[in-house]
């Protein structure tokens, strides 16, 4: 049975830094749609306090989700030094789609399909495949391509995450300033080495209570225009949820890998809140007995990136691979995690081993 390895990468971070001043003529709503009587720059300060985001990424005004997309892709290409022509598959990663100006979301044509295109593959057998999962979808769509190359359905893969979400948050909604934009994209190739590539995966779906904790809804203010849907997340449920399952299963992944915590050299999972991050991590070495941890392996991009959704991984993932995140490097021969939570709510991991 052919294995998965990792052959390219590639990211697209916009170049347009917000910070905190952006935010300081902002009007804040509760939940409950009640103004928020508090200074601006307590509200900021005490939410840079939890999450650590300093400064975001948004893509300029002239932009769209599959520009973004599709650069990340074209680096991806190019450091895979391959045909384009030769892929079987463009897997894309996102949960709005081409969103417009007015926060309206497109997926006609599909974004993998946006993206071929732009790429400018005339390849009729290059299928393509949008993966719609919430922030674990670019996860997804690697344990997909792992999937297809197993069952000798495909040889050559790209698969991209790309997302907008500077275009589908409420602007009295201080869990605004959480979201960001960008992409990232690697090209996956089937190999006949053994133990290398993917190694171990798991996917879990909670959709019952938990299904609403990542939604789409009006306005906290109740009188503005009730039919533009916005992004909308319950934090403290999401953050219950989190703890109490995406550490154990990423212990079970790791453990299908017939592999324990110190094997592991890094672990890339889905920037949504350093805080939350941190504890998620914390909580997983405790599982294997340790009660401290190096913060170095599980690197952080949150603090100057913000919540890219399923970018975060690919991109954190280029960056190391590049040499471009500070401190930062991949073991050759080395084991690590891909983990990701979100919207659905849904959870995965993958063990991967760098040939």
């Amino acid at each position: 049975m052919p294995n998965t390895i990792i052959i390219g990468s590639g990211s697209c971070i916009p170049t347009k830094v917000i910070g905190k001043d952006y935010f300081m003529d902002s009007v804040f709503y509760t939940d409950e749609g009640d103004r928020i009587d508090k200074p601006n720059e307590e509200i900021i300060q005490k939410f840079i306090e939890i999450t650590e985001i300093e400064n975001r990424r948004y893509l300029e005004d002239n932009e769209y989700n599959s520009d973004l997309g599709f650069r990340a892709a074209e680096k991806a290409i190019a450091d895979a030094k391959i045909d384009q022509e030769d892929l079987d598959y463009i897997i894309y990663a996102s949960n709005f789609g081409e969103v417009n100006h007015d926060g309206m979301t497109n997926f006609m044509p599909s974004m993998s399909a946006r993206v071929k295109n732009k790429l400018g593959i005339k390849n009729r057998r290059t299928v393509n495949y949008d993966m719609i999962f919430g922030c674990p979808g670019w996860v997804e769509g690697m344990i997909l391509a792992d999937t297809l190359i197993k069952a000798k359905k495909a040889k050559l893969i790209l698969v991209v995450g790309s997302e907008t979400l500077s275009r589908v948050t409420d602007e009295f909604d201080r869990n605004k300033m959480i979201f960001a934009d960008g992409a990232g994209a690697v090209i996956v190739k089937a190999t006949d080495e053994e133990n290398v590539g993917i190694i171990a995966d798991s996917t879990i779906c909670d959709n019952h209570a938990e299904l609403n904790f990542l939604e789409n809804s009006p306005s906290l203010k109740k009188d503005e225009d009730r039919r533009p849907l916005y992004i909308r997340m319950h934090g403290r449920k999401i953050y219950e949820y989190a703890l109490k399952y995406v550490p154990d299963a990423i212990k079970e992944t790791i453990d299908k890998a017939n592999l324990s915590i110190d094997d592991i050299d890094k672990i890339l999972i889905h920037q949504a809140n350093a805080k939350m991050d941190y504890a998620m991590i914390s909580r997983l070495f405790k599982l294997y007995g340790k009660k401290t941890y190096d913060h170095a392996v599980a690197p952080m991009t949150i603090q100057q990136l913000g919540n890219s959704s399923v970018a975060t991984i690919p991109t954190m993932f280029d960056l190391i691979k590049k040499g471009e995140l500070e401190n930062q490097s991949f073991k050759e021969k080395g084991n690590i995690v891909f983990a990701s939570v979100g919207a659905g709510m849904n959870i995965n991991a993958i063990v991967y081993r760098f040939p």
